[in-house]
């Protein structure tokens, strides 16, 4: 079903997010990595994955690995695409399209993350994905993709190894 707008309106155009679902599975089995956002940034106290908007001429996967080193100063094995939202809030003349990345943490460099960005995160926390944040605690995106049955675990196996 479409959403109805007020054409009548001038609205800037949807921004291209990248959210990333870095996981740990030797460390952190069945967690993702999130953060409070902060400061004067859209969602401010709700729990968000780390990502930024894509630039120029850049990959989803540059996108990932650029904005988690920035925030966390972790790198990143297995990047690949998962899962795209349309999270729009009409009121709040918000319009994002979020590409959610999945990757690990790789292990050969730093396995914790440091939070590089204290004007825009409270800190990182590794989170069970079943043992999420309640709905209301979280950024749009990351609501939507939630509400929509997107689960990074669907496609893993006994290991914890991406299948």
């Amino acid at each position: 079903m479409a959403a109805t707008m007020n054409h009548n309106v001038v609205r800037t155009r949807p921004k291209v997010g990248v959210g990333v679902v870095i996981t740990s599975p030797q460390s952190h089995p069945g967690c993702v990595l999130i953060g409070r956002r902060n400061g004067k940034i859209p969602g401010t106290g709700l729990y968000a994955l780390p990502g930024g908007h894509l630039e120029f001429g850049e990959t989803w996967e540059e996108c990932a690995r650029r904005e988690t080193l920035e925030e966390t100063a972790l790198e990143l094995k297995d990047v690949r695409f998962a899962f795209v939202v349309n999270a729009v809030m009409e009121d709040k003349d918000y319009h994002y399209i979020t590409l959610f990345m999945t990757a690990e943490v790789d292990t050969t460099n730093k396995s914790e993350p440091e939070n590089l960005e204290p004007e825009k995160c409270q800190g990182w926390e590794w989170i069970k994905w079943d043992e999420f944040p309640p709905n209301d605690q979280l950024f749009h995106p990351l609501l939507v993709a939630r509400q929509q049955g997107f689960n990074p675990f669907d496609n893993i196996d006994k290991n914890g190894l991406r299948i």
